[in-house]
């Protein structure tokens, strides 16, 4: 009985152990890719966020350099004074809002459930 029980502590150690390394391997491949595109960028991050919130004014809850629609972007939601989410894209390249999409709380909901599924 004992026996068992080492073996199941044993094999929950290396499970949780491999999920962790695998967790921390994706993480520093975003940062990876993060850093290569921020090679290519004109512009800061702080500048775009500049940028985005002198036209879309509010709190910034998140910001990432990405590569959408072709385009390389700074892509930033942005908290509302109505409480809802901007998500506001300025061109890595040129300062230039690019393009701006408004989140309805659902889809603010089902974006968070995504984003949980991808960490795990």
């Amino acid at each position: 009985m004992k026996k068992n029980f080492v073996l199941a502590v044993l094999i929950s150690a290396f499970l949780t152990g491999g999920s962790l390394a695998m967790a921390k391997t994706v993480g520093q491949e975003e940062s990876a890719n993060e850093a290569k595109l921020a090679k290519q960028a004109k512009i800061t991050k702080e500048q775009a966020q500049e940028i985005a919130l002198k036209r879309w004014p509010g709190n910034v809850e998140s910001g990432e350099l990405e590569r959408e629609h072709g385009k390389l972007v700074y892509s930033f939601d942005i908290r509302n004074a109505k409480g809802t989410i901007d998500e506001v894209q300025v061109s890595a390249i040129t300062g230039k809002i690019v393009r701006v999409e408004h989140e309805t709380k659902a889809q603010e909901g089902a974006e968070k459930r995504k984003e949980s599924k991808e960490k795990h």
